[in-house]
């Protein structure tokens, strides 16, 4: 490597943590409607950091305040399919009163960066953003075109981000094959000779759904047999203690395989408290991909004490395996009876792809080179991200921003948590393996 590259990717390692502070700066808070402050602040920066290094970036407004930006970086051979690189500037809401930093300080305390977005996922913007600008600053193309995509609404479900560019500017992606995105190319510390990197491959569907239970309205004092609170909720408690059945995806399976070389002993899915009891940090992420899920998250109804209301409602987070669909919609159906009415209120596929070929030949490539106990492994997110609207256009989504992380950091727990942050020598770490991975992609 040349004195001016090693100077310029020091350069870039430094400014990753300021553009990460910027952004988390930027309150971006998704409520899941238009009541919060939009992306279009976030949009109008990522589109300067990308101007002044001479792209041509494109800011696409969906709705007053919904914004999205995309540019492309010119590669080498641009007859080759091209690369995406997605990231979604929006995230979800924060109550500064439980939170030891401020959420949108962008305060470094403790070796990390603090607030809401530090891990989903304005690091991978922030990463995104230096990689790139580096890169043009020095003349360095990558091999491909690579698109570039900073989206709003993400944790809305991407309606008025990734979907509306899917639906309406597919333009933008012409040629592009492959994509990498958020919640992947996290580290699990095994021992002092493995860290496995975990690549995703997958993610379940999405039923988040509203639950009506029509009854009777009367006085609060008299005897009522057809109270709707009383009939949904429950409904509501058989559904959320409900245990759906184990079913081992093509993915899990692959992960448990790689996970039980590693470890050297077997792991038993249908066991899943002894599996589960071995994964420390990563167990609630490959926890709820061994299963379908229905989490109830809202309860509504009534609007005075001595009124008995005529209708109660909830709202359940239902999230499905790759294949099991249908019969995750069967178990709801007999949980909750035939007196709840289900409807969704948002429901989006599941995905799968192989892990295999030459984009995760270069992520294990690049892992290694800076980190000589890399393993990339193939995992399901129980989550889901923009990858589902991408899917629709044929382009194969990984889940790859790389990041090494302190074995006692409860990763999984960043997520929608309190006091949500990342390591700074992490956000350092994720640019030198994503520069040396659009160097072999």
């Amino acid at each position: 490597m040349s004195e001016s590259d090693t100077g310029g990717r020091q350069r870039a390692e430094q400014e990753v943590v300021d553009l990460c502070r910027d952004l988390i700066r930027i309150d971006t808070s998704n409520y899941g409607d238009h009541s919060g402050p939009g992306e279009r602040v976030a949009a109008e920066f990522v589109a300067g950091q990308l101007a002044e290094v001479g792209l041509d970036p494109q800011i696409i407004e969906s709705h007053p305040g919904r914004a999205s930006v995309v540019a492309r970086m010119e590669g080498e051979d641009s007859s080759r399919p091209a690369l995406l690189i997605h990231g979604h500037t929006d995230v979800v809401p924060a109550n500064a009163e439980d939170w030891t930093h401020h959420p949108f300080s962008g305060e470094i305390a403790d070796g990390c960066v603090w607030g809401r977005g530090a891990v989903d996922m304005k690091d991978m913007d922030a990463m995104t953003l230096a990689v790139v600008r580096e890169r043009m600053r020095s003349g360095r193309k990558p091999p491909r075109d690579v698109v570039l995509a900073f989206l709003a609404d993400e944790e809305a479900g991407g309606v008025y981000g990734a979907r509306h560019l899917v639906d309406n500017h597919r333009d933008l992606f012409d040629g592009v094959t492959e994509a990498i995105g958020e919640v992947g190319g996290f580290s699990f510390t095994v021992n002092e000779q493995l860290r496995l990197y975990l690549v995703e491959t997958a993610q379940k569907g999405i039923h988040w759904m509203r639950l009506t239970v029509d009854g009777t309205a009367g006085h609060g004092s008299m005897t009522n047999n057809d109270n709707a609170i009383t009939e949904l909720c429950e409904a509501v408690g058989r559904l959320g203690r409900h245990t759906f059945p184990v079913r081992v995806t093509k993915t899990v399976r692959s992960f448990l395989d790689e996970l039980s070389d590693a470890l050297g002993t077997e792991l038993d899915p249908e066991n899943m408290e002894e599996t589960l009891a071995k994964l420390g940090g990563i167990a609630k992420i490959i926890g709820a991909t061994l299963q379908n899920t229905a989490a109830p998250t809202q309860l509504g109804a009534g609007y005075k004490v001595n009124v008995i209301p005529g209708q109660a409602t909830a709202h359940v987070d239902g999230r499905f395996l790759p294949g099991y669909e249908e019969e995750f919609l069967a178990d709801l159906d007999r949980i909750l009876g035939p007196r709840v009415k289900r409807e969704d209120v948002h429901a989006d596929k599941a995905v799968e792809t192989s892990f295999d070929g030459a984009l995760v030949d270069a992520m294990q490539t690049a892992l290694r080179a800076h980190d000589p106990i890399a393993r990339a492994v193939p995992y399901m997110l129980s989550g889901g991200t923009d990858a589902k609207s991408f899917d629709d256009l044929g382009i194969r989504c990984f889940g790859f921003a790389p990041l090494k992380l302190p074995p006692e950091l409860d990763f999984a727990g960043m997520f929608h948590g309190v006091d949500e942050r990342v390591p700074v020598e992490g956000l350092q770490f994720g640019v030198r393996v994503l520069d040396r991975f659009l160097d072999e992609c």
